[in-house]
């Protein structure tokens, strides 16, 4: 493992899109990201848990990490960027 490769203990880079960052009072942050074997649902949990708010929204909330979608089930690497966003619309 090099020095640019992500490892347990680096923190995500949490990301808010949309009309989140109205309820999170932030557009982005570092999370610690834990040992490695956190999925995007006990994520979002952890988020509702500081952000009770976002929780209205868990229906429609798309996560991305590393630039790609993921489903709840998927463990996010340590180290790793990490989107929160409503539903894209458009018109």
């Amino acid at each position: 493992m090099n020095a640019t490769d992500p490892s347990p203990g680096h923190p995500l880079k949490l990301l808010f899109f949309g009309h989140l960052p109205d309820l999170t009072g932030t557009d982005g942050m570092d999370w610690p990201s834990g040992e490695g074997n956190l999925t995007v649902a006990a994520l979002l949990e952890r988020l509702y848990t500081r952000w009770p708010a976002l929780r209205t929204h868990d229906a429609s909330l798309r996560v991305a990490v590393n630039l790609e979608y993921m489903d709840r089930q998927a463990v996010i690497p340590p180290g790793a960027e990490v989107a929160v966003m409503p539903p894209v619309q458009g018109g």
